[in-house]
Formats: C-alpha cells, sequence, structure tokens
C-alpha cells in the first residue's frame, strides 16, 4: 500500500472513532434524559430567584415537572413559558402540595415564617436547601446560623421537612454557566440526616449535570457554609474532597 493510501486510512480511522465518541456520548446524555423522565420527581421550588430558577430550569430539562413559586406567581410566567410543559407556576402552598420534593432558595430571614406557615404541609417531603444566611439582609438569624451551624439551625425552624443542604455555595451563574459541563464536572457538596433524603438530593444533582459530594450529615454542613473552605468552590469532587479532608 502506497504512503499516501496508508495516511487516507488512518484520517478516515480517526474519523470514525471521533464520530464513534460523540454519538456514545450523545447515547450517554439522551440516556440520562430519558432515565430522569421514566422516573420523574415533581418538585416545587420554593423561591425562585436566580437560584430557584437556574436549578429548577435544569430540572425541568432532565425531564422533572417542577413548579415555580413565589409571593407573585404572575410574575413567573414568561420563565416558565420558556421552560415548557412541565414548567408552571402557582403560590407557595400550591408549590408544596405539588411537589414530592422541595427545593428552597430563599433570603434566610424568611425561613421561619415559612416553617410557621407550612411546617404541616411540608412533614415528611425532601427539601434540598439552598439558602444563605447574610448578616445585612437576615439580621439575628445569620448570628444563630453562625452559632449552630446552618444545616442544623434550617433543620430547626423547618421542623419535619428532611432537609439536605445543596446548591448553595456558589453563584447562579457559575450554575448556569457549568451545567453539564464535560468531566471533571463542578462539585456540588450536600449534608443531610436522611439517607434516602441525601441519596435523592444527590441524584437531583446528578440530573442537574453536576457531581455530588456528600460532606455527612447535618452538622456538617457548616462546613461548606458561607465564610467555611467548602464554600465558593468552583472544582471537580476530588478537588473538594481534599479541601475538607474526605475519603
Amino acid at each position: 500500500m502506497r504512503k499516501q493510501d496508508i495516511k487516507l486510512v488512518r484520517v478516515h480511522r480517526r474519523a470514525l472513532l471521533g464520530a464513534g465518541s460523540i454519538l456514545m456520548l450523545g447515547t450517554f446524555l439522551y440516556s440520562a434524559r430519558l432515565l430522569a423522565q421514566a422516573n420523574p420527581l415533581r418538585i416545587g421550588v420554593i423561591g425562585s430567584g436566580n437560584i430557584g430558577g437556574t436549578i429548577g430550569g435544569l430540572w425541568v430539562k432532565s425531564g422533572h415537572p417542577v413548579m415555580f413559586s413565589s409571593r407573585h406567581p404572575d410574575e413567573l410566567k414568561d420563565m416558565v413559558a420558556k421552560l415548557g410543559s412541565l414548567a408552571q407556576a402557582g403560590s407557595v402552598e400550591q408549590a408544596i402540595a405539588f411537589g414530592d420534593v422541595l427545593f428552597i432558595a430563599v433570603p434566610y430571614g424568611a425561613i421561619p415564617q415559612i416553617g410557621r406557615d407550612y411546617s404541616a404541609t411540608m412533614k415528611g417531603k425532601i427539601m434540598p436547601d439552598a439558602c444563605n444566611a447574610v448578616l445585612t439582609r437576615d439580621g439575628d438569624i445569620a448570628n444563630e446560623v453562625e452559632q449552630n451551624g446552618i444545616g442544623t439551625t434550617s433543620q430547626k425552624y423547618l421542623a419535619g421537612a428532611r432537609i439536605v443542604r445543596a446548591f448553595n455555595t456558589m453563584s447562579y451563574m457559575t450554575f448556569a454557566r457549568d451545567a453539564h459541563r464535560p468531566d471533571p464536572k463542578l462539585a456540588i457538596p450536600i449534608a443531610g440526616d436522611d439517607a434516602q433524603a441525601v441519596q435523592t438530593a444527590a441524584g437531583l444533582v446528578g440530573d442537574a449535570g453536576f457531581d455530588p459530594v456528600v460532606v455527612g450529615n447535618l452538622a456538617d454542613a457548616r462546613r461548606f457554609q458561607r465564610g467555611q473552605p467548602g464554600y465558593g468552590q468552583p472544582v471537580p469532587a476530588a478537588e473538594l474532597k481534599k479541601i475538607l479532608s474526605l475519603p
């Protein structure tokens, strides 16, 4: 065989291998989306601002029905229209009734009132909690968080819900930009006391396009609250585990 022919065969072989890799990747992503659609979780989003809207939107795109809520549901119409038929808007009460899982992303100072108003209807539901306590915005409850830890404090005020801390460490812009990026994926630290709730939350982190890293129980969520080593770390899982000294 002439050298020119050998080179041509090699070029064709590389092209076929490249096409095969692209096809395999596409098949994997398609299968992952089908899995979410085959086993969808109805998700109620409490607080549909930057974080709630971004993460909820990623879940819609992965095949989960999502009801976004706020004090003014009419303001969410444009957002849900863009997301398609799996997205809808409603009141907080409606979102809690709708959701098998509740994702809360509100200013932390609102949590005690939400707990007082809806504790009975939230009871037993898995609740990924992305709320952060900021002293200048949220007042004295931020001091309580600093003293007792954010996971423990959330569970105190949202008694009965199965809290899993998640999606609190980075901005919505980072989440929007890095969702479903090529491996290694962006790591999301999570923590909770209920093993089944943690497993469900970890699956939803994966469906949104990230890599879940289980840090521990709710007391351990302190390790990635604002101002702590695990906060604001846009890194892969292996690096986050090193930062947090996880096995």
